[in-house]
């Protein structure tokens, strides 16, 4: 793979790629009008799904950055996006181009005012795994293997200023309503801010490592304070494999369960013990070990859930709900989903949107074990994704719903029941987190 000598860092130059994308995105439109009018309409959407996914990954890939981690938070939505986006948008995880060596010298001048020689016994300038944000690299020191987490330059400094830029592709792409959605992209912005503070994220990791420490089969790095700064963190090389590569075909029942568990377990300890949880749950965060333990890496990403959303939230998850239209519909409202501007016809629609995706997602939580390979139940969730996606009646009312922390809690669960499937665990014990 390529390396990059530089990165567009100056919003004049991130403007400039960000524009020529959005002029692509245009012309894609434009073909795909001509091509259903005289062509298959459904042939024509794949058709543009496909050129739009690719040439906004492209320009994405080199920016790196908040642009390029917003499409790596949409690929983990495999339910309600459409295939050719998850498929391109997966890629942002770790696999894009890496700093070139010489680029990497100059951040370590920068933050530690040495070289990475200065610092460790050994330190390798070839990148092991690059993403959205930072690239990893394989040091030693005292007889210790090290993986060094560095940061690309600019990506602090470019946020505000890349998602206004990304907005406007945004909005038009999956239909986000503009009045309205500026809490959104700022729950965005300011998370993202926080996901470049390093010297956060290794206060975060260290407590969340203490946090879930007695949780089975699960495992975390230790982090280096002393190593570390607001842009480079430094933490045990930890041997695994990562969870996308793990060979599951060959895996045993109960090695997927085992994994599985503990995976399902860090999550619900995290939602309901601590009230904060890691909202980044995607297969390069994970490794399996040797002995099939999993390994949890990274928690930049930590989103805290108030009390006054987690509590209708998951009263939202209980039969006695769902099946009481009145004490629904005040769930819906609590949480935003039904707003007091709303009229019979939106307060019908949503309500019964809501009712139909809730009744469906939440059944893990109505039985005390579950079987997350059970390709029936995703494929209902994909089915309704995809009557989601081509719901005219949707496209044309306020799509705009929902309270600004539903982003980060429902990005977690869609990538926790993905992950989950992908593990092809059965027998999953829901509530198996209460005796930790």
């Amino acid at each position: 793979m390529k390396t990059l000598d530089s990165i567009p860092t100056g919003k004049i130059q991130r403007a400039s790629k960000l524009i020529s994308t959005g002029a692509k995105v245009g012309i894609n439109y434009l073909k795909y009008n001509v091509e259903k009018t005289v062509g298959n309409a459904t042939k024509a959407k794949e058709n543009l799904d496909i050129a739009n996914a690719a040439d906004i990954y492209d320009s994405l890939k080199d920016l790196k950055g908040s642009a390029l981690k917003v499409a790596q938070m949409l690929s983990m939505e495999k339910s309600m996006l459409p295939k050719a986006y998850v498929e391109k948008f997966s890629l942002s995880q770790f696999s894009v181009p890496p700093l070139s060596s010489a680029l990497v010298l100059k951040t370590f001048r920068k933050y530690f005012g040495k070289s990475p020689s200065q610092i460790y016994d050994d330190f390798d300038l070839n990148s092991v795994n690059a993403a959205s944000i930072g690239q990893v690299h394989k040091a030693c020191l005292n007889g210790k293997t090290l993986a060094v987490k560095i940061q690309y330059p600019g990506v602090a400094q470019s946020i505000s200023s890349d998602l206004a830029l990304v907005k406007p592709i945004a909005i038009k792409m999956f239909n986000i309503k503009g009045e309205g959605s500026d809490k959104y992209f700022k729950e965005v912005e300011n998370k993202l801010i926080e996901e470049t503070n390093y010297i956060l994220e290794v206060s975060q990791s260290i407590a969340v490592a203490t946090a879930c420490k007695n949780i089975p089969n699960l495992k975390f790095p230790a982090y280096y304070p002393e190593l570390s700064t607001d842009r480079i963190i430094t933490m045990d090389w930890m041997t695994g494999v990562h969870l996308s590569e793990y060979d599951i075909q060959n895996a045993s029942e109960a090695i997927r369960t085992q994994i599985g568990q503990a995976l399902w377990d860090f999550y619900m300890y995290q939602i309901h013990v601590l009230k904060k949880v890691h909202a980044d749950p995607h297969p390069g965060n994970f490794l399996i070990s040797p002995n099939n333990q999993l390994i949890a890496l990274d928690f930049g990403c930590m989103k805290e859930i108030p009390n006054s959303f987690y509590v209708p939230y998951f009263e939202l998850a209980e039969p006695r709900v769902i099946g009481n239209p009145d004490l629904f519909k005040e769930k819906l409202y609590e949480l935003e989903i039904l707003i007091p501007q709303d009229g019979p016809k939106e307060i019908a629609f949503f309500t019964q949107l809501f009712h139909e995706l809730l009744s469906l997602f939440t059944q893990p939580f109505h039985c005390d074990s579950f079987d997350f390979s059970d390709d029936v139940f995703f494929g209902k969730i994909a089915e309704l994704g995809e009557r989601f996606n081509n719901d005219t009646q949707l496209k044309e009312m306020n799509g705009n719903r929902g309270s600004k922390h539903f982003i980060y809690i429902n990005r977690t669960f869609f990538g926790l029941y993905n992950l989950m499937h992908d593990l092809k665990s059965k027998n999953i014990q829901i509530n198996n987190y209460q005796h930790i």
